[in-house]
């Protein structure tokens, strides 16, 4: 009951955002938040189909998509260079085709299928607009804003192929899937808590997030054992919430940092 009530108080919180991009590594974050957001929008769908969470999972679905659209727009704006815009003018056209089959229809399983195949061409150009934006940046910290970012991402990332397996969509490459995210979390928490950049505030956020990990890992390792169930499957949705709060949170503070000229 305490992880419900948490998901109620934080994991909204995960997805405020500024009216507008206010400088370089704002837009990094929010580049990063649409990495994070064709997952999380995938990971409701397929919760939807399998009726887990289903009122949790509709408003998730609901805000992914009326979030992403806002800050295509803000980026778009923002973009310095013409190779950026060009990015976020090839994100806009799948955008659109990915949100149509989130929409289209009532969740089933034929289309969250393919719903996990097409998140993979969203997922490649937001990836692709937020290294282009640390790129121009060109300052340390936005490395790291890039990192804690991508770190929303592989949390939704890993939930969805979990449900995607518990659906038994290629459930032998889910799981690889979520063995590889799991490796590049890791790792990029360690990155983020050796950081020298790393304030006392990020590094209790990141406190939270190891003790949140354990919740959320477990309950990934269960697809391994002894099957799923909607009451696990539940509560991956649940901890991955969570944990993109914490995420969302750390992200934050590395973008709030004022970068540092080499002296």
């Amino acid at each position: 009951m305490k992880r419900r009530l948490f998901i109620a108080s934080s994991a909204l919180a995960a997805v405020g955002v500024h009216a507008q991009v206010a400088d370089l590594n704002d837009a990094i974050n929010k580049a990063g938040r649409q990495r994070m957001l064709s997952q999380r929008a995938s990971k409701a769908y397929l919760a939807l189909a399998q009726q887990v969470e289903t009122r949790n999972a509709q408003q998730v679905l609901d805000k992914s998509i009326a979030l992403f659209d806002k800050q295509l727009a803000e980026l778009k704006a923002f973009a310095p260079t013409p190779a950026i815009r060009s990015t976020y003018d090839a994100l806009d056209g799948t955008w659109i085709g990915f949100k149509q089959e989130l929409t289209g229809s009532a969740p089933g399983k034929e289309i969250a299928a393919r719903i996990v195949k097409l998140d993979a061409a969203v997922l490649a150009l937001a990836n692709q607009g937020t290294t282009q934006y640390e790129a121009a940046s060109g300052k340390p910290v936005g490395r790291l804003v890039n990192i804690a970012g991508r770190q929303r991402m592989l949390s939704q990332r890993m939930a969805k192929f979990y449900l995607a397996s518990a659906m038994q969509i290629d459930a032998a490459a889910s799981t690889a899937e979520i063995a590889k995210a799991r490796a590049e979390f890791l790792a990029g928490l360690e990155t983020l808590r050796n950081a020298p950049e790393a304030t006392a505030q990020i590094r209790q956020e990141l406190v939270l997030a190891d003790a949140q990990w354990m919740f959320f890992n477990r309950g990934l390792q269960r697809l391994e054992g002894a099957g799923t169930s909607p009451a696990l499957m539940s509560d991956v949705f649940v901890t991955s919430e969570n944990m993109l709060a914490i995420m969302d949170r750390v992200t934050g503070l590395y973008s709030d940092l004022k970068p540092r000229d080499p002296s």
